[in-house]
């Protein structure tokens, strides 16, 4: 075995310690079962001759140990440098460190002033506004999370506790960093020049979709969402930054060489992840674009594989609570994943020809097959929900997707410098809005399934897409 195929196992695995430990539950049993499963796959379609399968083992058990260790570590270092008067009510002060969400009330992520340190979660009413580097003085009760699983999902962005509605009095402004602080007024404009040449359900999906912003997002369109299977369709991730990739890279392809092409499309990229602020679930939602982008570009397997890997790698040692805990990073890799392997496979059992056809429906057709298979255990596992009529859903929605993104995002942006010219462009992408929509509507009259799946289920089902792929793999060759 090559050092390569040795590091990406490695890694792999890595990985995979990190894992288990976030769960703390998984016993030794589930650890060695695994582990002895994906070594005999690997022995039985050739990677490993049999005097190498005793130290390839040995190999995979170390590195699931040093995953669990570096969660550990990461975590415990974490928490020691926080000093958080939880259960008391108090008077405290901090700086609103991250883009406020604003829909019918606030949300502030607040980086604590001395003797205190850390950060918290403060919800507050809709007004008075606050905006990102406002310091402010509060009154209230700092309280743990509602639920272990809440503070779990908040303590992957240094979240360690939260306050409801306390007295707020704002003590001065622009106290953050400058350049963040224009990213985000960047923002709020890009969202106010959509919000000028469309109606406000419109633009409300057309502002997920391109920069993940659901604020004005009504309960009953959430609902829709829910019911019809899409939501997943406004959780930036890799994959809506995949979408847009594809529609920049087809567009640039007819000026252009494929490099010249690529290098536009990655400074496109670039732009989105200003437009959007630049937070670091923005950043990791481009690194794993750019690698989908990187995809087609290379068109070869074990180079993609290790990239892949060695991007969840690389964000998982800044961050290990993103690969349990994030939604976004989880739905970006199983859906690039799904794209870069399953498709293939897909493509071989179906006997598709190469030719991507009228517009490019295989080729579409494949990807988002592919991608929605590999993130329902994700959405089924985190949501308890399964929508019978989810996939055609998708598909009707995702076929028009790159176009849609594409536009809005090109609208979005030349609202900056002509109002009648991004009015002109917001006519041709209310149409795609408004199909999109009527298919969310119509798809939410069928309520979505309450499903109750664990980890074993999110197991097995990957486990059998691996042998599909694997078996495809092999009969091709």
């Amino acid at each position: 075995m090559r050092i390569h195929e040795i590091a990406f196992w490695f890694s792999s695995f890595f990985l995979f310690g990190v894992l288990l430990k976030s769960f703390d539950k998984i016993s030794l049993s589930v650890l060695v079962f695994f582990v002895l499963a994906v070594s005999f796959i690997i022995f039985l379609f050739g990677y490993i001759n049999k005097k190498r399968f005793l130290i390839f083992i040995s190999v995979l058990f170390l590195a699931v140990n040093l995953g669990g260790f570096y969660y550990y570590f990461w975590n415990s270092f974490q928490k020691s440098k926080i000093n958080i008067p939880i259960g008391e009510k108090i008077i405290f002060s901090g700086i609103i460190s991250e883009y406020p969400q604003k829909g019918d009330q606030q949300k502030l992520i607040i980086k604590l002033s001395e003797p205190f340190s850390g950060r918290i979660l403060i919800n507050l009413n809709r007004y008075p506004e606050f905006d990102y580097g406002d310091l402010i003085e509060f009154d209230g009760l700092i309280k743990k999370p509602k639920s272990e699983s809440y503070a779990k999902y908040l303590e992957k962005d240094s979240i360690f506790a939260v306050s409801d509605y306390p007295k707020s009095k704002l003590i001065s402004k622009n106290n953050g960093l400058f350049f963040k602080a224009a990213l985000f007024s960047l923002k709020e404009n890009f969202v106010g020049n959509i919000n000028k040449i469309l109606s406000y359900e419109k633009a409300a999906f057309l502002s997920g979709i391109t920069i993940g912003e659901r604020a004005q997002f009504s309960k009953e369109f959430k609902e829709a969402m829910n019911n019809s299977g899409t939501s997943h369709l406004v959780a930036l991730s890799g994959y809506n930054i995949t979408i847009l990739a594809t529609a920049a890279f087809a567009f640039f392809g007819y000026m252009f060489s494929r490099r010249a092409t690529f290098v536009f499309t990655l400074i496109l990229i670039i732009g989105f992840v200003f437009m959007a602020g630049a937070e670091p679930s923005i950043v990791r939602a481009a690194i794993m674009g750019s690698i989908a982008l990187l995809a087609e570009q290379i068109g070869r397997i074990k180079s993609m594989r290790n990239a892949i890997v060695l991007a969840a790698l690389f964000m998982v040692l800044i961050n290990p609570n993103v690969l349990r805990f994030d939604l976004g990073f989880q739905l970006s890799f199983a859906a690039l994943m799904g794209i870069v392997y399953l498709s293939p496979a897909i493509k071989k059992f179906l006997k598709m020809k190469d030719e991507e056809g009228i517009f490019g429906w295989r080729k579409n057709f494949l990807n988002t097959t592919a991608a929605q298979l590999t993130v329902i255990p994700i959405l089924v596992f985190n949501f308890g929900k399964l929508s019978v009529f989810g996939l055609i859903a998708n598909i009707l929605i995702l076929e028009f997707m790159p176009l849609t993104m594409f536009i809005g995002f090109l609208a979005g942006s030349v609202g900056f410098a002509s109002y009648h010219l991004s009015l002109v462009i917001g006519w041709f992408v209310n149409i795609l809005l408004s199909y999109e929509l009527w298919v969310i509507e119509f798809f939410r009259r069928f309520p979505a399934l309450s499903v109750k799946a664990g980890i074993i289920f999110v197991a097995i089902f990957y486990f059998v897409l691996l042998l599909f792929v694997l078996h495809q793999k092999k009969t091709k060759q």
